[in-house]
């Protein structure tokens, strides 16, 4: 499927556009959505390690509460679509029906909403297909790290009739709505920095290698896998091992900085970067791959009209150690928001001591907890022993309330355009090693004061 890019014209007229594709839907399956008490019919496009250990779990958990039922997976690897196939029908008891292709998907009158987990370059176009085939959708993040696809994608659902959530789960997790609440309230105060890692010492890390001499350019197709991107010759780890390879994944930003950075602009209400600087590179990891095993990006952020206001955000990951794991640290003049402790505490507020030199008042935060209990959520007999995990419970959930209501979900494709914007700012300042901004008016990437046309 290749989709022609809204133009910057177009895009800056999106409100006005009367671009309506919910006419391609049929009277079928939009009744069975919206019905309070019809089951919402379900396909999988893309039945890969993280549909399978994360979002199938996730929907299992409130499938028989909603009334939701998996029908079908769509996969164009063979083996993978006949053993996703295979598993849901283990773990949920029904008849699930094993599809080539999403437009054999979307050409049944039995789907009426689907999840989507494929390779990163994909999520966009794979969220346009679905929206245009009249169907909701759950995509998994990233949004896009191109900005043609960011925008089409964005254009597609806020044009159309159709619940389109994305992969971002913080924004359904208490303990982050929470913290907004708080920062909203303006007890933090300003923020001043912001300090997000995500350390691993993994050398198997997104590489598989047990996986890759099973797959075949007979079994699957190659030409479809590639969707808009310069056609090359057919490559096992390009599929399978597609995080280290850029242009199907930019590695780190792609599957890690996405989920951090979404907080910032959810905190804020700050719609992106005003720059970006990167560097980083392979330092340990020598197996062929291209993204990069470590990386730091210097994000700069505030109002868009308002430069003497802003905070920094400094983003560090690395697969070479582990030490210092993952974490969100917030920082105001008052104190700091631990995200991973689920806190908020005084540590490196304005003391009595340092105040009173200056003839100021201290500026200290009374301590806070941001966590909840988590209630056990009760399953059918068949998915007794699925759990998945709770932000992502919670953020599938939400969309199938969405679903129900129409309602616009937590994690909406407006928050998954804004982190697709500072992605391919980071994506520009790694492949330039020049200092990237945004042009609002244009919404391009900007690389020199020119637009950077790459990404």
């Amino acid at each position: 499927m290749s989709t022609p890019e809204t133009t910057r014209r177009d895009f800056v007229k999106l409100g006005a556009a009367a671009l309506t594709v919910a006419a391609s839907q049929t009277a079928r399956s939009y009744a069975a959505i919206v019905g309070a008490n019809d089951r919402v019919r379900v396909g999988i496009v893309g039945c890969g390690d993280r549909m399978k250990q994360a979002l199938i779990p996730s929907f299992l958990v409130s499938a028989k509460e909603m009334n939701f039922q998996f029908v079908a997976v769509s996969d164009i690897w063979n083996r993978r679509r006949e053993e996703g196939a295979a598993y849901v029908e283990k773990l949920s008891g029904a008849k699930i029906d094993p599809v080539p292709n999403n437009e054999a998907l979307y050409a049944r009158k039995d789907v009426d909403a689907v999840l989507v987990a494929t390779a990163d370059f994909q999520h966009a176009q794979h969220g346009i297909q679905a929206v245009n085939a009249g169907r909701d959708a759950y995509v998994e993040k990233p949004t896009a790290h191109r900005m043609d696809d960011a925008r089409n994608f964005l254009h597609a659902v806020e044009n159309s009739k159709q619940i389109v959530a994305v992969g971002t789960q913080r924004r359904s997790t208490p303990a982050y709505q929470r913290a907004y609440e708080y920062i909203q309230s303006g007890k933090f105060g300003d923020i001043v920095m912001v300090e997000m890692t995500w350390n691993v010492n993994q050398p198997g890390r997104w590489r598989r290698p047990d996986v890759v001499p099973l797959l075949k350019e007979s079994d699957t197709d190659w030409t479809r896998y590639q969707l808009n991107l310069p056609k090359a010759p057919f490559d096992a780890r390009k599929y399978l091992e597609f995080r280290l390879f850029w242009p199907y994944s930019s590695g780190i930003p792609d599957q890690w900085l996405v989920h951090q950075i979404d907080t910032v602009h959810w905190f804020t209400g700050l719609p992106h970067p005003r720059s970006c600087v990167a560097n980083g590179g392979i330092y340990l990891w020598k197996d062929g791959r291209t993204n990069w095993d470590t990386m730091t990006a210097v994000f700069d952020y505030g109002p868009l009209d308002d430069l003497s206001k802003g905070f920094q955000v400094q983003y560090t990951s690395r697969f070479t150690n582990s030490a210092g794991g993952t974490k969100e640290l917030y920082y105001s003049n008052a104190g700091m928001i631990d995200m991973d402790k689920q806190t908020v505490t005084d540590t490196g507020g304005l003391t009595k001591r340092y105040a009173d030199e200056m003839k100021m008042q201290p500026n200290m935060l009374a301590p806070v907890s941001l966590m909840e209990k988590v209630e056990k959520v009760s399953t059918d007999a068949n998915t007794s022993s699925v759990k998945g995990d709770p932000q992502t419970n919670a953020n599938v959930r939400n969309w199938m309330e969405c679903v129900r209501s129409r309602k616009t979900p937590n994690a909406s494709i407006r928050a998954g355009y804004s982190h697709s914007i500072a992605l391919c700012m980071n994506v520009a300042a790694i492949q330039t090693g020049q200092k990237v901004t945004f042009d609002e008016k244009t919404q391009m990437v900007m690389v020199a004061g020119k637009p950077y046309d790459h990404i």
